[in-house]
């Protein structure tokens, strides 16, 4: 598939949750994000204007109840899109890595698209320390990332090697992780980057 074709569009509805996502690999970093958790919102957008891809999301969640389905829940539908929207994968670069600094933070970030699911995470995210209102506990990020990789077929690791500030360190593992994946899907081939033919 090549670049310029690789999109997709999901909706997911459960008891928890209801979650509507397009997603534009090829995009130039517009976004239109309405979760229920500003600070989310704020990550998410993150994730698309470093991705340079487009990306709609729009989160009915039971957040009376607390922000972890909500946030859950969006890591699995968009996992689930970019598994679409990456499709058999032809030409792509596959392996990605990078450091990317924000202030005090240093954050670190390896991706293989491998097609098995898999996250190495480290770093501390605090115990409770809610960011914005309705408020979002920064260890939510990597579970995140864990639904999101899971869903998608991504093999990552991510290393908070300093920080101080988690807001900071938040939104460092959301920047370093948009523009790795950037690298990662950018099609530089015609074929299959795997000896097995298929990923």
């Amino acid at each position: 598939m090549s670049q310029g074709n690789r999109s997709a569009v999901l909706e997911r509805v459960t008891a928890e949750t209801k979650i509507y996502v397009t997603w534009n690999l090829d995009g130039s970093g517009g976004q239109s994000i309405s979760t229920g958790l500003p600070f989310f919102d704020h990550m998410l957008a993150q994730l698309s204007k470093h991705s340079h891809s487009d990306l709609t999301v729009k989160v009915e969640g039971d957040l009376s109840v607390d922000a972890h389905h909500s946030v859950e829940d969006t890591g699995i539908v968009l996992g689930q899109a970019f598994a679409k929207a990456i499709g058999q994968k032809v030409g792509i670069r596959r392996f990605a890595s990078l450091s990317l600094p924000l202030d005090e933070a240093l954050v670190s970030v390896a991706l293989d698209l491998s097609g098995r699911s898999f996250l190495e995470f480290h770093g501390e995210l605090g115990d409770g320390n809610l960011l914005g209102t309705p408020g979002f506990d920064p260890q939510l990020a990597e579970e995140f990332f864990r639904a999101f990789v899971a869903a998608a077929g991504i093999s990552a690791h991510i290393d908070v090697v300093r920080g101080r500030n988690f807001h900071h360190i938040v939104e460092a593992i959301f920047k370093c992780f948009a523009r790795t994946l950037k690298d990662a899907i950018t099609v530089e081939g015609d074929s299959v980057p795997s000896t097995k033919g298929t990923l």
